[in-house]
């Protein structure tokens, strides 16, 4: 045979072991140097890539990705593991959750703890759909190598959610195409329109109309202002007030007799006394 073991492909080959199978063959055996006779999971330190750069670093894995990682830790041995990358860092989301063996549920065979990926730095950061599930073997087991094993997988997003988010940009569209007016143009006015219902009512008579309490109190006063408004332009007199007494101006009434101007005499003519008879019937 001359392709080795690592570069052979299987036909229809699809890599998905249960949890109790990573724990119990996989990360056990790599634990204690057991060699495999496929390589079908990778050594590699993830943290030194950003998740969406590992798909193309496993060995194989459409949907998800597995990979033998070194768990790097902060302060020696007893501190918290190292979990940041050049632009992000991994969030734990709880606490480790215990793995039961299927044939003793007694027997605890390991640990896993579930990660997303954040950009940025901590404590704040981007939450991304990128997740991790991270298998180790229980602390009792004393193993000579601190290595875990990482699966690695994007959170499929709901249809909800992607209505949600088209949404959203929708009305940040909407918000930015309709601007409030500027502080410093002038108020526009207010027109106010008439309720369609209104244009299709007929219009009624004076005697189908019932006055309302405000104009049985409005009517009279209107038709009383009226009346004086009325005096008041017809009147052909000014009375100014001079304390006590009333000064009463009277407008005279001019008539004019053409006859008497002694210039208008010297021009005597057949026109002229016509002009005479009719200024004499016009009143001023």
């Amino acid at each position: 045979m001359d392709e080795t073991a690592s570069e052979l492909v299987l036909p229809g080959f699809r890599f998905h072991p249960t949890e109790e199978e990573l724990l119990n063959f996989y990360l056990k055996n790599m634990v204690f140097g057991k060699k495999m006779l496929y390589d079908v999971i990778g050594f590699l330190n993830i943290y030194h890539h950003d998740p969406w750069d590992l798909p193309g670093l496993a060995k194989n894995g459409e949907r998800e990705w597995y990979f033998f990682v070194p768990r790097d830790r902060k302060h020696g041995s007893g501190g918290r593991p190292n979990r940041t990358t050049e632009n992000g860092f991994w969030k734990a989301t709880g606490s480790d959750r215990k793995i039961l063996s299927s044939s003793d549920p007694k027997r605890i065979i390991g640990l896993k703890k579930t990660l997303v990926f954040y950009t940025g730095r901590a404590p704040r950061g981007c939450k991304t759909d990128w997740v991790m599930n991270e298998y180790r073997l229980p602390d009792s087991c004393a193993s000579p190598k601190d290595v875990v094993l990482c699966k690695i997988y994007r959170k499929a997003t709901s249809l909800k959610v992607l209505e949600q988010r088209a949404a959203m940009e929708e009305d940040t569209k909407t918000t930015h195409a309709v601007r409030p007016p500027s502080p410093l143009s002038p108020p526009t006015e207010t027109i106010s329109f008439c309720n369609q219902h209104d244009d299709l009512v007929a219009p009624r008579t004076a005697s189908q109309v019932v006055p309302k309490k405000e104009d049985e109190v409005l009517l009279p006063l209107q038709g009383k202002m009226n009346e004086l408004e009325t005096e008041r332009i017809h009147s052909s007199t000014l009375q100014l007030p001079t304390g006590t007494d009333k000064l009463e101006l009277q407008l005279p009434k001019f008539s004019m007799d053409w006859s008497q101007d002694p210039f208008c005499a010297q021009l005597h003519s057949p026109w002229l006394d016509n002009w005479m008879s009719y200024a004499n019937v016009i009143d001023f």
